[in-house]
């Protein structure tokens, strides 16, 4: 969509914002409308053919929750879901800004706003509504030492929501398999942001012992316990003014998860064997493999935690996921271990291509990049073949025994069905009422295992 083609929908219970943007768009734009109340915004939408929405985070209404303009972003996305929405928001609350593109939002912009960037965001927006590659996402992102690689669309997703909450002190919260980049992903976070020239801190905390745990992440006082030989700051104390990553999060305990909610609520931490507090200023970046909807399980993780350090969440991918971005990521490993192991500048040839591009990675990048590390070391050639190429048995092991637990998994359930079916005499209906299924579903199931 090109703007010179757009109808913009501008929705501010503030007269001069309305004037404001409008002047600023009614000569690039085809149509501007205004609304001062959002109680119209239905009447608006279905009226016209509203291509994007600039939409102000609160209002004077009856509503009065204090985030209307979460309320009404989550009305415009049941309207009409494919409607681009903006989120117009002060710096005080940059927070609700941020948790409104997990509720759906495209972007926000903070005021006072600067006149170029609103019509980029736009630009940008409406471009990639209609499948446009701008030039600004075309390849690759980078940040500092850190390159993260990929011209997927899941990827440019990323990109984009990474820009907008890296200079924001957003709690985030990374997900995804072994091996997609959650540290390399933490690592950019914080080199985009306000405190890129402050310390970067990461802890594995899924590997601390209780004690441990305590020590790593608060610190002691010299005598605290046995091993305690001297005074030692904790991983916040370190992190003072920058940012804390803690990887693994999903594995602590229910006790260490207890301790970790009191400093980030009090935004204190207590060095073990003494009584004195420290403030502590910084950045929290969490990650696991553990997906959400087994994180979110109270037996298993506080869900008032999970809120706390999930201001933002972002799913990293599995390589098997984002296919097209294969061959630019083994380009940059190649070009990485030929410089490292003093190689000439090696190439794959399409072949080679083609295998890397058919492999499953149960490994992720992280295989992708040792796979092409012993390549380059082992190649007689500057250009890889297929040959050159070897998958690492200890991922495809790893994959097998995963095939082998869908098999049990399949085995269980054929042997739960038969035994309800038995059960009521044959009767599909009671089985599948008692299974927690449709006569369909358990139609289906009946057909797959041949019962």
């Amino acid at each position: 969509m090109i703007l010179k083609k757009a109808t913009i929908l501008i929705v501010d219970d503030d007269p001069d914002v309305l004037t404001a943007v409008k002047l600023l768009l009614k000569t690039e734009a085809q149509e501007v409308i205004t609304e001062k109340n959002p109680e119209n915004l239905n009447w608006l939408l279905q009226r016209n053919e509203v291509d994007l929405v600039l939409l102000d985070m609160n209002f004077n209404s009856a509503i009065n929750t204090g985030n209307e303009g979460l309320y009404w972003l989550r009305k415009v996305k049941d309207w009409k879901p494919n409607v681009c929405v903006i989120m117009i928001t002060a710096y005080g609350d940059i927070d609700l800004a941020v948790r409104s593109l997990k509720e759906g939002a495209n972007d926000f912009i903070v005021k006072p706003w600067h006149n170029e960037k609103l019509i980029a965001t736009i630009k940008e927006l409406l471009d990639k509504k209609e499948g446009v590659k701008t030039t600004k996402t075309a390849v690759k992102n980078t940040a500092g030492d850190t390159s993260i690689l990929g011209e997927s669309d899941v990827m440019q997703d990323i990109f984009h929501k990474v820009n907008k909450i890296a200079p924001t002190d957003a709690n985030i919260l990374l997900l995804g398999e072994n091996g997609t980049g959650k540290d390399l992903m933490a690592k950019a976070i914080h080199e985009r942001s306000l405190r890129a020239d402050k310390p970067f801190i990461k802890v594995d905390v899924g590997a601390l012992t209780d004690t441990l745990f305590e020590s790593e992440l608060f610190g002691h006082k010299k005598g605290a316990f046995t091993d305690a030989r001297e005074d030692r700051t904790g991983r916040f104390e370190d992190a003072q003014g920058g940012t804390l990553f803690l990887d693994e999060i999903g594995n602590i305990t229910l006790q260490q998860q207890a301790k970790l909610l009191t400093i980030l609520q009090n935004r204190q931490v207590t060095r073990l064997g003494t009584n004195k507090a420290v403030d502590i200023d910084i950045r929290l970046i969490c990650a696991t493999n553990v997906p959400m909807h087994e994180l979110a399980n109270e037996n298993r993780f506080r869900k008032d935690l999970i809120y706390r350090i999930n201001t933002v969440e972002i799913n990293m991918p599995p390589l098997r996921k984002r296919n097209e971005d294969i061959a630019i990521l083994a380009r940059h490993f190649a070009k990485q271990y030929a410089s490292k192991y003093l190689k000439p500048s090696v190439d794959f040839d399409a072949a080679a291509l083609q295998k890397l591009k058919g492999y499953n990675y149960p490994g992720n990048v992280r295989e992708l990049q040792y796979t092409i590390e012993r390549a380059v070391i082992m190649a007689d050639d500057h250009i890889l073949r297929p040959d050159d190429l070897i998958f690492s048995i200890l991922e495809t092991s790893t994959d097998n025994s995963a095939d082998d637990d869908n098999i049990q998994l399949s085995t269980l359930e054929k042997n739960a069905i038969l035994r309800v079916i038995e059960k009521h005499n044959g009767n599909i209906t009671r089985a599948a009422k008692e299974l927690g299924l449709t006569r369909t579903a358990l139609y289906r199931r009946l057909s797959k295992y041949d019962i």
